[in-house]
């Protein structure tokens, strides 16, 4: 039998089972059209025999245009194979089909809509669908939008993780309550207590701070922080007990966490190892002052030794020196071995230079294979000149390097305090340039700046005859002997 549509609406055509069901097929229409759904009827070959007006506009379709498509027909592109998979499997099984996928109306736009669909016995051997649709564009809006805020939020939170992760610092936070809420790795090590196993526990139970002394638990400093709503210290010689029961000495401060409405809603401790604290601490200035690769001082301590090295021959009337030292064919080994072994070249050069001098005085590496010593107080320059033989010699001693014996040899300038001045930087100067004339002579391998003309010690350098080899010929120092030996006994090796 068959029914007319109003508004211009099909005939749709059922069984007499559908008549009896649908008996006023136009009041029908009227409440479906009043529907917030979108309401899709199709017959057995899943062509549309009606659709109410949810549907055409959720589809962007005229109502013409509907009837004896297939709903299929809206989908989107990416989403078809999927959800068609899904309809088929839920026609097979006569289960209720749903999902959830997108419309692509005429005009290109794109809805999100939720598909419901149950089976609707007609006539028997064939079947109809009823499929309701329900447009849930703002929803996804909404959530496409909460998932980014959520992801910004994550990615805020693993930024947050990974710099609280990375500080020297332990830090760990607490609830209005004082459970634990947060730890990061530092505060895992020196607590002994893993995140997992803290989160949700008292602050005391996991944090366990006594006074080293009196043995007594100290105030709670989260507590008071909350309470006092300010900034609090730990107690000077406060003690954390582990989780182990050892114990390490710790520095803290304890602030109140407040919501964006300002009231307080718990409290972050951050704390350190004193010991640990003051062995990094010295470790940054060791570095501050020192050689990365040698180890020796760097021009900086070297400058502040000169200055002291200055004011000891000013009050006791003594003399300083420095020698400016510079490797002869150090490019040659860093072109041939390397740049590696050119490093352990180095290394085994300033382990002999602080061989070769006092405690009381300063090897400093100054740049490259540039080497500085500074001599305090020494009695005369022979006393200098010594100690640059005697470096000279240990320099030219083969240098275990890669399997490799390394020889090379150095090029020293040597200025005097105050015969060259009392400045650290005329001292520096005249040094320097003795070293070059040293190193383009072939005669000498070190040299006095031109104020110094030092009597010659034992050892010295310089031939004393026609024709004799100034690099290996010793001449006698005479009345020299007793201060450069005393000078010589001073030094190691």
């Amino acid at each position: 039998m068959g029914s007319n549509r109003t508004n211009g609406e099909a005939s749709m055509h059922v069984s007499a089972g559908a008549r009896r069901e649908l008996a006023d097929l136009e009041w029908v229409g009227r409440l479906f059209n009043a529907s917030p759904l979108g309401v899709f009827l199709s017959d057995a070959a899943e062509r549309c025999v009606y659709a109410n007006t949810a549907y055409h506009d959720v589809a962007g379709l005229a109502r013409d245009r509907a009837l004896g498509t297939a709903w299929s027909s809206a989908l989107h592109p990416e989403d078809r194979e999927r959800v068609l998979a899904e309809w088929r499997d839920a026609a097979q099984s006569k289960a209720t089909f749903r999902t959830e996928a997108r419309f692509r109306r005429p005009d290109g736009s794109v809805a999100w809509v939720r598909l419901h669909a149950d089976m609707m016995p007609v006539e028997e051997g064939n079947s109809a669908r009823l499929l309701m649709v329900e447009d849930i564009t703002k929803r996804k809006s909404a959530e496409a939008v909460l998932r980014a805020a959520e992801e910004e939020l994550f990615a805020e939170k693993e930024r947050a993780q990974v710099t609280l992760d990375s500080i020297g610092d332990a830090v760990l936070t607490t609830d209005v309550a004082g459970n634990m809420t947060y730890l990061n790795l530092e505060a895992e090590s020196l607590t002994g207590w893993s995140r997992a196993d803290a989160i949700g526990r008292p602050m005391v139970e996991v944090f366990r701070v006594i006074d080293g002394e009196t043995r007594d638990p100290v105030p709670n400093p989260a507590q008071e922080a909350i309470e006092e709503n300010r900034t609090v210290g730990l107690a000077t010689g406060s003690v954390l007990i582990r989780r182990d029961e050892s114990e390490v000495a710790i520095e803290d401060s304890a602030a109140p966490i407040h919501r964006r409405d300002g009231t307080v809603c718990g409290a972050v401790i951050v704390f350190h190892d004193v010991v640990k604290s003051r062995a990094m601490t010295e470790r940054m200035a060791h570095l501050a002052r020192h050689d990365f690769l040698t180890g020796l001082a760097n021009p900086a301590l070297l400058g502040e030794r000169m200055k002291y090295a200055i004011d000891l021959a000013r009050r006791h009337r003594t003399q300083a020196a420095l020698l400016f030292l510079d490797l002869d064919d150090f490019k040659d080994v860093n072109d041939s071995l390397g740049h590696l072994a050119g490093d352990e070249l180095l290394k085994s050069v300033a382990r002999r230079l602080e061989a070769c001098v006092r405690s009381t005085d300063t090897a400093c590496r100054r740049s490259g294979d540039e080497f500085i010593l500074l001599l305090s107080e020494i009695a005369c320059p022979e006393d200098a000149a010594r100690v640059a033989e005697k470096v000279l010699a240990a320099i030219r001693e083969p240098h275990a390097i890669g399997g490799h014996m390394v020889k090379v040899g150095a090029s020293i300038g040597i200025s005097i305090c105050p015969h060259d001045g009392d400045d650290p930087f005329v001292l520096m100067q005249c040094a320097d340039q003795a070293m070059y004339k040293a190193k383009a002579s072939s005669l000498e391998d070190y040299r006095f700046s031109g104020a110094v003309r030092p009597r010659r010690p034992l050892g010295w350098r310089h031939a004393t005859g026609a024709g004799a080899d100034p690099r290996t010929s010793r001449a006698a120092a005479g009345s020299q002997e007793s201060t450069a030996g005393a000078w010589n006994d001073a030094l190691p090796g």
